[in-house]
């Protein structure tokens, strides 16, 4: 018998949110413990595993960047840490001045749950739940799920998030190329292949883009959709 067929990514069909509803979820939020997190994943793109894995070792706020090194994953529902699958999944993101002054805000929120210590301790995860352990994948999840859901809004899973920053930055002019790169994907054709349904005009410029070179040590250019989110 032939093997099962997987769809192309261009066949997989993903709901992306407004600037509208990201920013009334975002606020919905504020006062969460994990608001941060889901700030930055909007912010970024990064996937779920690679917001809950973050270091503080990976962040350098003063340049305002994030390194993804790490991912949390869910193993039989046991949280374990892993790496990235890919070396371009192994990459280091800017971040906006907004995501900064909100990690900075929740360093600070984090720092005073644990009042004997000054600085994070080596190796300690940006998101944990409140005694220390790192947060579940599903928790993350469900804790975005319930969210949509209380508030009304157009029902979207939490990886859509990601589907979503991809299209608003697209269409706001960010090129393929550094998308592509800050989301780790392993081509840029890939990226196009994946949103050229949703953001039109990128098939004038699918040419130039899987031409261009590869992506600088940092990757920036995607970042200031700051009336988003704050």
């Amino acid at each position: 018998a032939d093997p099962p067929t997987v769809p192309g990514p261009g066949d997989r069909d993903f709901q992306t949110w407004s600037p509208e509803e990201l920013r009334t979820f975002l606020q919905a939020m504020k006062q969460h413990r994990l608001a941060a997190a889901f700030v930055l994943a909007a912010s970024t793109g990064m996937r779920r595993g690679e917001v809950l894995g973050l270091r503080w070792d990976d962040v350098d706020l003063e340049g305002g960047t994030v390194a993804v090194r790490q991912t949390i994953i869910n193993v039989a529902y046991e949280v374990m840490r892993s790496e990235p699958k890919t070396a371009r999944g192994r990459r280091t993101i800017s971040i906006d001045p907004a995501t900064v002054g909100v990690l900075r805000a929740h360093r600070q929120s984090q720092l005073g749950e644990c009042p004997s210590s000054g600085e994070p301790a080596e190796g300690a995860l940006v998101f944990t739940r409140p005694d220390g352990r790192p947060v579940h994948p599903d928790l993350f999840t469900q804790t975005f799920t319930r969210t949509v859901k209380r508030l009304g809004l157009r029902r979207v899973r939490l990886h859509d998030v990601r589907h979503t920053y991809a299209t608003l930055a697209l269409r706001a002019g960010v090129d393929a190329k550094t998308v592509s790169a800050r989301l780790g994907h392993s081509t840029v054709a890939f990226t196009l292949d994946v949103y050229t349904k949703a953001v039109p005009q990128l098939d004038e410029d699918a040419d130039g883009q899987l031409d261009a070179a590869h992506p600088p040590h940092t990757i920036s250019g995607a970042i200031t959709l700051v009336t988003v989110f704050v």
